[in-house]
């Protein structure tokens, strides 16, 4: 790479790619880096390994113009200027951060790091992490940090579907381990025209880690609501309605299935320290539970479903995206299967493979909205699914998508409402 600026991205999946692309697109030599063979084919073959708006058209624009290098070895990011992290941070089981693979990055480039070289954290991380690997450099190769080399955090806060739409109008927190790192790392994401927000490391890591518990902490209290309205005999989206019209102190989301592979772990990096130990563990119960929540409120209304097809329609996480990583679906999936139903699924959407929508309903007995595609939404939906269904079937839609303003309807009975249903509020998007 001989441009005079270049930068590498370690992990080339929803976060590092479109990064990459977008870094390539504004002029810079572009190192992307990724073990998996499968990705590094796909992108050699001039194809997105999966969607999101717009990165097919800039992959299009940016291969024919040589700025975009691939390679599969973490040490070969030490051929550019920055070196940009986005590589997986799970969490374990025991409430705790999984760092091995940032770790495992750093160590691959541990002999390659030359003085000039700046590393630059774009994974969610637990606090403290930056500072870790600030430390964990200077111990294992004797380079100052601030003066020879430059470490920084700035987390990726990009909603899935509009990367390129707010990689240039979010403010970019960046939080560097000294006034030299937090420059070099603003010169490097000041190309994309976002205001810089300066800030300390763990300021701009508890900044990233709790704008996701927000979320998640925020769509747990509309499932728990639902949860009491099935308990109460209440209609939930009545009751939403009631708690946010003309009320300036509403504004409570519709229920639905909240996952993702953000919002189900980011609350751990907090968890393992908190101050507060299982508050956040009880907001994921909430989220989790919703599966559950579902059969059993089927089983109710139809019985055994042992000699019932049940229709799953979604099995991404989130409405319009083909991104099935930590998705709620296949848990309600797995627990239908175990109550020995017939499951077909339909997601338009999804890489795995799923049935057509006519042919996943066709003589259901139940009929789930698993996740609020557009294509699951509206009268015209409805009356294909009961056309199609079986004559007494049941229709779960905590997303209120089809618009019977009901949780569970029997089919006749959500034909009827659907014309004056009570609409739920439009639900904040998970990232």
């Amino acid at each position: 790479m001989n441009s005079s600026r270049s930068v590498s991205v370690i992990g080339l999946g929803r976060v590092g790619l479109p990064l990459a692309l977008s870094f390539a697109d504004h002029g810079l030599r572009v190192l992307g880096v990724d073990h998996d063979a499968g990705v590094l084919a796909a992108l050699g073959a001039g194809r997105m390994p999966f969607a999101e708006t717009g990165t097919q058209e800039l992959l299009d624009r940016v291969l024919p113009t040589g700025r975009l290098e691939l390679a599969e070895r973490a040490a070969d990011a030490a051929r550019a200027d920055d070196i940009v992290i986005t590589i997986g941070t799970p969490s374990f089981s025991h409430i705790e951060s999984d760092l091995r693979q940032v770790r495992a990055a750093v160590d691959d480039l541990l002999p390659m790091l030359r003085p000039g070289h700046a590393l630059i954290l774009r994974s969610t991380i637990a606090p403290g992490t930056t500072e870790f690997v600030a430390g964990y450099l200077e111990k294992r190769r004797g380079l100052r940090v601030g003066e020879d080399l430059f470490v920084a955090h700035a987390p990726e806060r990009i909603a899935a579907g509009r990367f390129l739409e707010e990689i240039s109008t979010l403010p970019c927190i960046i939080g560097g381990v000294d006034e030299a790192s937090s420059e070099r790392a603003a010169s490097t994401f000041a190309l994309f025209g976002a205001p810089i927000v300066r800030t300390t490391p763990v300021q701009a890591e508890l900044a990233k880690i709790w704008t996701n518990i927000l979320r998640y902490t925020t769509f747990a209290l509309p499932n728990l609501l639902m949860m009491d309205c099935e308990r109460y005999g209440a209609n939930v989206f009545e009751v939403i309605d009631l708690i946010n019209r003309d009320y300036p102190r509403g504004g409570i989301a519709s229920p639905g299935m909240t996952a993702g592979t953000c919002l189900r772990k980011d609350f751990a990096f907090s968890e393992e320290r908190s101050n507060a130990p299982g508050m956040l563990l009880a907001v994921s119960r909430v989220n989790e539970s919703v599966p559950l929540f579902l059969v059993e409120g089927i089983k109710r209304r139809v019985g055994n479903l042992g000699s019932r097809k049940v229709a799953v329609l979604g099995l991404t996480f989130k409405r319009d995206t083909d991104d099935e990583r930590d998705s709620l679906a296949p848990k309600l999936i797995r627990l239908l299967e175990r109550e020995l139903a017939d499951v077909a699924v339909c997601d338009p959407h999804a890489p795995s493979p799923t049935q057509p929508l006519e042919q996943a309903v066709q003589d259901a007995g139940v009929v789930i909205v698993a996740t609020n595609h557009s294509e699951f939404e509206g009268p015209a939906i409805l009356s294909e699914i009961v056309s199609r269904a079986a004559g007494d079937s049941l229709l779960v839609d905590p997303w209120n998508a089809l618009g019977t303003g009901q949780l569970f309807a029997f089919s006749a009975e959500a034909a009827a409402l659907s014309p004056g249903a009570v609409q739920a509020p439009a639900r904040p998007e998970m990232t």
